[in-house]
């Protein structure tokens, strides 16, 4: 029965060319807007290489400190790190990036003087390799001895490899010279996305490279520029590391009562909450964020579905006659109704790959700003970056399954109520129709 419904539901796209067009373009564009903005949110929340830890990072990013006279927002200090932070101990790992100034003007000197360049930097610790798994094609990350003795020593991408030596093969144990510093290659790894920003750079080097990372902003001890994640087990053990923090905080506070105040918010906070609030201090509420996308899906999905509505409520009009005949033959409502349903849910499957196809084409050619739309402060990439779409980003099961949810959703929205109505027109109203 099936078959024979596809086969029907065939000859009729065939019979009506220019209906068939309209109904596939509408509904692919109504679905590939809905996955252009599923992929935007995939690729920010899903485990994608390298950051394949993402539910369970928590974040500590931001800090403020007030004496009542003056107040100061930053993130926080080596003395922070030492003092309190590696004491916690609801955690797997923590790991410190320090917002170096060396970032903005560590330009490469290359060795056969094609011209400076400003690559992407991160100075970090040894931990931060085993919260973010990058791939190393050969050596390996630096020592925790590297950190402590400050040697200038850097795990590189691929891409800066390949731009610097021509080779991702032998360059373990090579130098180059950044900021008119030679740096020895002790790793090599698979470049990540820039799209991945919490992981992503060309060049990782130890942060005690910058001899001013001990540094304290008096009156503030921990007022600093080191940025934290932390990797735990599970919902739980974060839920106890947030509550640890907070009796930190707390304590820190009464113990320099009058003296300065440190306020974290609701930090540390998850992955899915920092794709969803810009900034920590920012007040965040989960049901207007729900109400802010349920109200994109009614746009992008409901005003196509009327639109489609009202064409499929046309052509059955010009069916009538076809199904009073059908119907004095016996043929009852629900196997009428049904076969409506089928013809009309393989020209929304058709719309739905047309939709998927054009919304993989606008991410890849677009992908350079079109991760920025949502954004309420968005950000250009950087010149240099790379900021590739990866496979598992594009093809990813939970893609799959939302555009064939869309299919079915579109179908029953767009057919279900004009197809039941005119179905239930008497024979005799039906028959009439033929003259």
């Amino acid at each position: 029965m099936l078959k024979q419904y596809l086969k029907q539901a065939w000859a009729l796209l065939r019979q009506n060319p220019l209906f068939s067009t309209l109904y596939i373009v509408g509904t692919g564009l109504a679905i590939g807007m809905t996955m252009i903005v599923a992929e935007i949110y995939y690729v920010k929340l899903a485990p994608v290489y390298p950051e394949e830890n993402r539910g369970r990072t928590l974040y500590l990013e931001s800090a403020k400190f007030t004496n009542g006279q003056q107040t100061w927002q930053s993130a926080l200090s080596y003395s922070a790190l030492q003092d309190w932070v590696s004491t916690l101990e609801n955690k797997e790992l923590v790991t410190a990036t320090l917002g170096s100034q060396l970032r903005q003007v560590g330009y490469i000197q290359p060795d056969d003087r094609s011209g400076d360049f400003l690559p992407r930097i991160k100075m970090v610790d040894p931990a931060f390799f085993r919260l973010y798994p990058l791939r190393f094609l050969e050596g390996k990350p630096f020592t925790e001895a590297d950190l402590q003795s400050g040697i200038r020593t850097a795990v590189i991408s691929d891409d800066l490899a390949r731009r610097l030596f021509g080779t991702t093969e032998g360059v373990v144990g090579r130098t180059f010279s950044l900021a008119y510093m030679r740096f020895s290659v002790c790793g090599v790894v698979r470049g990540g996305s820039y799209l991945t920003p919490r992981s992503y750079a060309q060049v990782y080097m130890p942060y005690s490279v910058d001899p001013t990372y001990r540094e304290e902003s008096l009156p503030f001890p921990y007022f600093g520029s080191f940025r934290l994640a932390f990797l735990v087990k599970d919902a739980a053990q974060a839920r106890a590391l947030q509550a640890e923090v907070k009796d930190v905080t707390r304590r820190l506070n009464l113990e320099h009562e009058g003296e300065w105040e440190m306020i974290l918010w609701e930090q540390p906070r998850t992955h899915a909450l920092s794709v969803f609030q810009d900034y920590p201090s920012q007040d965040f509420s989960f049901w207007a964020k729900v109400r802010y996308f349920g109200l994109m899906l009614l746009v992008l999905l409901l005003v196509p579905a009327l639109n489609l509505m009202g064409m499929i409520s046309s052509r059955m009009e010009s069916r009538l006659a076809e199904m009073g005949v059908r119907k004095s033959f016996g043929a009852g409502r629900g196997k009428l109704l049904g076969q409506v349903m089928w013809e009309n849910l393989l020209l929304t499957l058709l719309g739905g790959l047309l939709g998927l196809i054009v919304a993989w084409l606008f991410i890849y050619v677009g992908r350079e700003w079109v991760f920025t739309l949502l954004d309420d402060y968005p950000e250009a990439i950087p010149q240099g970056a790379n900021a590739y779409v990866s496979g598992e980003m594009l093809f990813a099961p939970a893609v799959f399954a939302c555009a064939l949810l869309l299919c079915v959703v579109l179908n029953l929205l767009s057919a279900l109520v004009p197809a039941w109505l005119s179905l239930r027109k008497p024979i005799v109203n039906s028959l009439y129709e033929r003259r």
